[in-house]
């Protein structure tokens, strides 16, 4: 089962980290973990305009004022946990914030998706992307909107996007005991990504659709390889393949299901998993119907 003893949730005093918040502290609660609630006071304040960004100057950092708004933002959930650490600091938001979960070794991160600015795009650009890129420990994204009162800590209907890589390997594994301890269901799929490339010259007679469904079943027994035997016993797996995008599939499928968490890998951190990730991971997290637990191999 996962181990989860230290929970780190960075708030802005927006409404979207509050409710990042309140995902926190349920969590602490069902993991009976501590819970470390950071604030980062930015040096600089950065405002997307047309043609680039402007900077302006903030206000000299007091602690003692950070410290009691802190206290006021988090509010009655000083009361509802028995272990409870709040942290001020000032810097960039997303290095603060990896480092302070270095330090405090944090098994989990929880963030929002949105910040005070209300700029999706530049919030997760500047923030949430790159803490999802970077951390060591799995990050718990909540989207704006979603609830923390449904699931109480428990993950009933849980999607887990499997591309054969040590990432989503490693989220399958995270995926599995997460459905056990809810005694749920647990979907996995995998997206088959292949359409006809018409301008490269092929063999005549070439079987277009029998590749296709060739690659389907391959990826099929793959995806059934991939559960022992013994986990079926106390779960509800379901293995799924379809063709198309991946982060289309992907948030067709938890949004057809109702999912309660999408649990996807990511990869390393060079430019080309970058890429990988704007193109799949990011497009999920951004889009989600429900929280997102990314976890590195």
């Amino acid at each position: 089962m996962i181990s989860v003893r230290r929970i780190l949730c960075p708030v802005d005093f927006s409404e979207f980290s509050k409710h990042a918040l309140d995902h926190a502290v349920v969590l602490a609660k069902w993991y009976e973990a501590e819970l470390v609630v950071l604030h980062v006071a930015p040096l600089l304040a950065v405002f997307p305009v047309p043609g680039g960004t402007t900077r302006e100057n903030l206000e000299p950092f007091d602690a003692d004022a950070m410290a009691k708004e802190l206290r006021s933002f988090v509010g009655g959930a000083a009361e509802a946990l028995p272990r409870l650490r709040m942290i001020v600091r000032a810097g960039a938001a997303a290095s603060t914030i990896l480092d302070c979960a270095r330090e405090v070794e944090a098994d989990l991160l929880v963030l929002g998706t949105h910040g005070r600015t209300g700029f999706e795009r530049f919030m997760l650009g500047s923030v949430t992307e790159k803490v999802i890129l970077k951390a060591t420990s799995p990050v718990f994204t909540v989207p704006r909107g979603v609830d923390a009162g449904p699931h109480g800590g428990v993950f009933r209907r849980i999607l887990c996007g499997v591309d054969f890589s040590d990432a989503s390997s490693q989220a399958l594994q995270y995926a599995l005991s997460l459905a056990a301890e809810a005694n749920g269901r647990l979907t996995l799929l995998h997206v088959v990504e292949w359409m006809p490339d018409t301008t490269v010259p092929i063999q005549p007679h070439f079987d277009f659709q029998r590749y296709g469904e060739s690659l389907v079943a391959e990826a099929r027994a793959r995806l059934t390889q991939l559960v022992p035997r013994e986990t079926r016993e106390w779960c509800d797996i379901d293995t799924s393949v379809r063709v198309g995008k991946p982060y289309q599939e992907i948030l067709g499928r938890a949004t057809q299901e109702s999912a309660d968490l999408i649990v996807m890998g990511v990869q390393g951190r060079g430019p080309v998993d970058r890429m990988l990730f704007g193109s799949t991971t990011q497009h999920v997290v951004r889009k989600a119907p429900c929280p997102v637990l990314t976890v590195r191999p």
